[in-house]
């Protein structure tokens, strides 16, 4: 029973989360001074064609009603949050109309998802493996090292560390491509080494400074849970080393790790959308940054919408899996 009200609980949690997010996204475009009505509108008149008043006012009110902009504010809220939660239903991009927003987030969407679950997975394992082995034998030369590095790596910002590594590689010495251009046919593997190699610098940029993070945290982890009583009694029971490490102190450092995920989600996903910009990727990133050059004003809504409901359940499911890993939460 304990554990169905913990689940209930974070369910409603997510739900609540997901819809403050998006009465964000609603109001927030709605109070700038940009009207995508009149900036389509201006487009089609600077391509030339000719329209009465009434004409144009016939527009107006078909291009509302397709971009969800007719009726009270109220009204339009109301819908836009049905619209997405119940059908995921964005309407057309204005910059590629009649093209769906959703058919041009499916496009990019497994770039996204592909960059970001990778270079999460490697950060995570290796920043754990090296903190783990660290905080273990911090008096180490090789941890002095280590930690030294983390906390170098760790307070830089993924777009500085994305252009420093863009400058050095794709300028000076023309390793990678400055920008992502994949080649091959679909299904080769020459599509899946263009890939691999046009995705390295992005992922390199977010696992860098990712790692440094998971090894000050895990060090740390690491050398007060060594300390602990259950540690000490398992070295007067005669266990080695080894057993000690990898039974007694690895459950317990890991654990906090996981919560850890889920708060860092957000914050490389946030990452990664800029290190999309910066090396031409074509993931969500560079979509957002296309729609707000163009005043993509439903493509906009779509992919940051996208955005929060993603982040969200990713947070969501590493909450739900915590208890299964952790008898403590279970029981509590």
């Amino acid at each position: 029973m304990r554990l169905l009200r913990y689940i209930a609980g974070r369910l409603v949690v997510y739900l609540l989360v997901v819809v403050f997010g998006l009465t964000v996204l609603f109001f927030v475009p709605r109070l700038g001074p940009t009207d995508p009505i009149e900036a389509m509108l201006a487009k089609v008149a600077s391509q030339g064609a000719y329209m009465d008043a009434s004409q144009v006012d016939r527009l107006r009110e078909s291009l509302a009603d397709t971009f969800g902009l007719s009726g009270t504010l109220l009204e339009q809220y109301w819908a836009f949050i049905k619209r997405i939660l119940l059908t995921g239903d964005f309407g057309p991009s204005l910059s590629m109309y009649p093209t769906p927003v959703m058919e041009l987030i499916m496009n990019a969407l497994p770039w996204t998802f592909g960059l970001l679950l990778t270079s999460t997975l490697i950060a995570w394992v290796l920043g754990n493996f090296v903190g783990l082995l660290s905080g273990w034998k911090p008096e180490g030369t090789s941890s002095r090292v280590m930690e030294g590095i983390a906390i170098c790596l760790y307070p830089i910002p993924y777009y500085i560390l994305a252009l420093v590594l863009s400058i050095l590689f794709s300028y000076v010495w023309k390793i990678f491509p400055l920008t992502t251009t994949i080649r091959g046919a679909p299904w080769s593997w020459d599509l899946v080494t263009s890939i691999l190699w046009n995705s390295f610098l992005p992922g390199a940029s977010i696992v860098i400074v990712v790692f440094g993070w998971w090894v000050i945290s895990v060090k740390a982890q690491t050398t007060a849970i060594k300390e602990e009583e259950f540690v000490r009694y398992a070295r007067l029971k005669g266990l080695g080393d080894g057993r000690i490490l990898t039974h007694y102190v690895l459950p317990n450092a890991i654990l906090p790790q996981i919560t850890f995920l889920a708060l860092q989600i957000g914050l490389m996903f946030n990452g990664s959308l800029i290190t999309e910009i910066l090396f031409d990727y074509p993931g969500l990133g560079l979509l957002i940054y296309s729609a707000v050059l163009q005043g993509d004003f439903n493509l906009l809504m779509g992919t940051i919408s996208l955005s929060v409901i993603a982040v969200a359940t990713a947070t969501m499911v590493i909450d739900l899996i915590y208890p299964l890993i952790d008898p403590r939460i279970r029981h509590r």
